[in-house]
């Protein structure tokens, strides 16, 4: 399995153009260390060029570390993860190029981007003040590559973090302008048509059937329901592409609207059901009788997971962040149908909504249902379907 880092990386001008600098900084996904930093003064630059320019050397870390890991991309420039995400235009000619590099070094789908407060991008923000004070006495950033420093450094950061909730969500998005400060030209939308799974034999029981359990196959109510749902699909014949949850229900629904639509199933593990743990197989009752307390703390809380090591939905919404923004750099512009289940389909519905996460449990969401979420360039969502059965009347 690919290793997986987070870069997070900054850049700065001091007088925007003015002498200038970036820093990066790569870490292990799993456990917050820091596997290598980069900083440089460049001379005088815009706050935009140095941006990129951190995104590129923290990139090439990465690169330099494993060519074949998962990246997630951590800035505070609003500006460049949404150009690197594809969701905003790069219409300045100093930043085609540096955009162009960036995208360069990993396989398209192999980077996802999300932008975090300046207050979460404080690793970056120093290297790139020090590249830049380095610059002003006259002489180049020094990894001091000491590795005591980064040791230090990584020590620092680890205590920081064990001090944090262990499951905190993903920070929101600064809310995208509206209106009349809305940018004119925003191209087409990038459309996720969401189809939960059909029915399953254990569906009508209402038992947790997740990514941890028997993976469960269509029963013959939910191959016809995936069969009206193919039809429905391609009688308005807006799909363009289909993408599946691994888990099989959910192959198995796509694969009857592939047939329908003409067109081939990708497979994106990041689809898959929450993992429910101990609770795989069992009805609400039958928990509440074996593990009242586990269960009175996840319903009241996101950051609580399912009795024996079950996935939270904190960790289910930073899962279809990542997710979400893979699809949506690798589908700009298109109409997407996502094949998945309840707790991926609510969860998208909620962030695009920017509601909290005691909505997922005022949400109903049917077996073969059809939702469907627009992303705009500007970074806002628009919600355009919830829950509909009308092609299983």
């Amino acid at each position: 399995m690919a290793p997986r880092f987070i870069v997070e990386a900054d850049g700065g001008s001091r007088g925007n153009p003015g002498p200038a600098g970036y820093g990066a900084v790569v870490l292990d996904a799993a456990t917050g260390e820091a596997l290598a930093e980069a900083a440089e003064y460049i001379g005088t630059a815009t706050n935009n060029v140095a941006e990129y320019r951190g995104l590129i050397a923290g990139l090439e870390a990465a690169k330099a570390l494993d060519p074949a890991a998962e990246v997630q991309v951590r800035m505070d420039s609003k500006l460049v993860v949404e150009q690197m995400s594809g969701r905003w235009k790069i219409k300045h000619p100093d930043m085609r190029p540096l955009a162009a590099r960036a995208r360069a070094l990993f396989p398209a789908g192999q980077v996802a981007y999300e932008w975090i407060p300046r207050e979460e991008n404080k690793h970056a923000d120093r290297l790139a003040n020090e590249a830049m004070d380095a610059g002003k006495a006259g002489r180049q950033w020094d990894a001091g590559a000491s590795a005591a420093a980064l040791a230090e450094r990584t020590a620092a950061r680890k205590a920081v973090r064990a001090a944090e909730p262990v499951a905190e969500p993903l920070a929101e998005p600064k809310a995208a302008p509206v209106g009349w400060a809305a940018p004119a030209d925003l191209g087409p939308p990038t459309t996720f048509v969401l189809l939960r799974h059909g029915e399953t034999a254990l569906t009508p029981q209402k038992r947790f059937s997740g990514s941890g359990g028997s993976d469960p196959e269509l029963s013959p109510v939910g191959l016809h329901q995936a069969e009206r749902a193919g039809a429905a699909l391609a009688a308005r014949g807006t799909i363009q592409a289909v993408v599946s949850s691994p888990m099989r229900r959910c192959r198995e629904t796509a694969a009857a609207v592939a047939v329908r639509l003409g067109l081939e199933v990708r497979v994106e593990d990041g689809l898959r059901e929450a993992d429910f743990g101990a609770w795989e197989g069992l009805t609400f009752a039958e928990v509440r009788e074996r593990w009242p307390d586990d269960l009175d703390a996840w319903l009241a809380s996101s950051k609580a997971a399912p009795t024996g090591g079950g996935e939270s939905f904190a960790a289910v919404a930073r899962r279809m962040s990542l997710t979400r923004d893979k699809l949506l750099a690798r589908y700009a512009g298109r109409t997407v149908l996502l094949v998945t289940h309840v707790t991926p389909v609510k969860t998208l519905v909620r962030l695009a909504l920017g509601a909290p996460p005691e909505s997922l449990f005022r949400m109903e969401l049917s077996a073969a249902s059809v939702s469907a979420v627009a992303y705009y360039a500007d970074g806002n969502a628009s919600l355009r379907l919830l829950n509909d059965t009308g092609h299983l009347r």
